[in-house]
């Protein structure tokens, strides 16, 4: 059973850094590609970064340069650092993995980012 857990989310002022973490369980973790993604009240579900099994990252153009991905195989986490936060990342942030062709997603942590 694929079990996602975020945390780490919490209210921070603008300007201020979040780092997320995402544990997972039931898959050999090393072995999949793990993605964040954020949902903004009122909004879809958008696509924010990604890291495959060999450490190699992607993102979203405008989140490029404030958001990095990383992960820790002997931890089975990924984490998401965020700077330079402003209110337009507030949002609940979610970890994603795929397998067998089916999505498994965490129950999210919410980031609000307010003065």
């Amino acid at each position: 059973q694929v079990q996602l857990v975020e945390s780490g989310g919490g209210l921070v002022q603008p300007g201020g850094s979040l780092r997320l973490s995402c544990a997972a369980s039931g898959i050999i973790f090393s072995s999949y590609v793990m993605r964040w993604c954020r949902q903004a009240p009122g909004k879809q579900r958008e696509w924010v970064a990604l890291v495959t099994r060999g450490g190699d990252t992607n993102y979203a153009d405008s989140l490029k340069g404030r958001f990095t991905i990383s992960r820790d195989n002997t931890k089975n986490t990924v984490y998401l650092q965020m700077n330079s936060l402003t209110p337009e990342d507030t949002a609940n942030y979610y970890c994603n993995t795929a397998k067998f062709g089916t999505d498994y997603w965490g129950q999210g942590t919410q980031v609000t980012v307010s003065s």
